[in-house]
């Protein structure tokens, strides 16, 4: 692998916004599908979280150009009881579908004090954060899951199972931005290995392995990413697939389908929302006052030898967002340029495998 690191260039969080729209526009998705999906995507480049940002544009828009993402979906909620409901995605493009079910999960959190929703049949939805800041924004506090492909390797096994599968929880604050937390149950998430690819960069030899199970540092040679803290990780892994796949009736494990196998195909994700309302419990105020409290008592423990201070959960993508808002983004050369071309794809994702570039 090149030790070359791609020229990076600085853009306006609203010029890349406008960029990915008309990209995703061109691949055949409706405007407001589009304008939903370019506001998740620069939302995370904003965060800093590049790998789930303007470098899966070319994915989605080449999926999307071949079929594998319906762009005139029949989307419905069904609810099944007091509490809980799915919401039926139609393999529709995962951020759009995902954004939209929050609106009924919000409504029955609200109205019964709990609400577990699952998005069942969707593409892939991007960062769970960006759904937990508008759960957090509700007065709620909340978890999310959802799956993702099989490329994980299992505590003790040499072959992939289950995907990174993330989890997320927010907490409404009393100050200016709510606790949102959000990680994939691997060491990294996939998105962070194909971002070092993008920008011809290695990865530590912590996070994934060789087609010989091997720790490797090339992005370009993984064939399996490793579990958080082995078996806990491992653990963690399965309960996401459970609530997020085998609860809502649809395929699960290595079952679930590929990113990149067959881009005419749909891919049949499920995601799953847990939303509890505070005012059932100590009440808002009481919750916000606390939040707000850990968060300042984690800032203000004493650091360990090697760090500038203690962080709370999430912080370092609120304080990256607020940089990169006021003074661009930066993104590399070769996805500028891509999205300025007049090409909707260039064919370099279908029938690849699960570690594809």
């Amino acid at each position: 692998m090149s030790n070359h690191e791609e020229k990076l260039i600085n853009v306006s969080h609203t010029r890349l916004h406008d960029l990915i729209k008309a990209k995703l526009e061109k691949a055949g998705l409706k405007e407001d599908q589009a304008e939903e999906t370019a506001k998740h995507l620069v939302y995370a480049d904003l965060c800093g979280i590049h790998s789930h940002g303007a470098v899966r544009v070319e994915y989605y828009a080449e999926r999307i150009n071949k079929g594998g993402i319906i762009s005139e979906p029949n989307l419905n909620f069904e609810k099944t009881g007091e509490s809980t409901g799915i919401y039926h995605g139609d393999n529709a493009q995962g951020h759009y579908v995902a954004n939209l079910a929050l609106e009924p999960a919000i409504k029955m959190a609200k109205e019964t004090g709990l609400a577990v929703v699952g998005v069942s049949r969707v593409g892939h939805t991007g960062t769970l954060s960006y759904y937990m800041h508008k759960v957090a924004a509700a007065g709620l506090m909340g978890i999310s899951m959802t799956q993702s492909d099989p490329m994980v390797v299992p505590f003790g096994g040499a072959e992939t199972y289950y995907g990174t599968n993330p989890i997320a929880f927010c907490a409404p604050s009393d100050g200016d931005h709510p606790l949102v937390f959000d990680m994939a149950t691997t060491v990294q998430a996939w998105g962070k290995i194909l971002d070092a690819r993008s920008k011809g960069r290695q990865i530590p030899d912590t996070w994934a392995v060789d087609e010989n199970g091997a720790a490797t540092t090339d992005p370009n040679e993984v064939r399996g990413l490793l579990p958080i803290a082995g078996p806990k990780g491992y653990g963690l892994m399965m309960m996401v697939d459970m609530l997020s796949g085998i609860l809502l009736g649809i395929p699960f494990g290595r079952n679930v389908t590929s990113m990149y196998a067959d881009l005419h195909s749909t891919r049949d994700l499920g995601q799953v929302y847990i939303l509890i309302d505070p005012e059932r419990f100590a009440g808002l105020d009481s919750v916000k006052a606390n939040v707000t409290q850990t968060m300042a008592d984690l800032n203000a423990i004493k650091p360990a030898p090697g760090f500038e201070r203690v962080q709370y959960p999430g912080q370092g993508s609120t304080e990256r967002y607020a940089k990169n808002l006021a003074n661009g983004i930066d993104i590399p050369e070769s996805i500028i340029a891509y999205l300025e071309d007049d090409a909707v794809h260039y064919n370099n994702y279908d029938g690849l495998s699960a570690f594809a570039n």
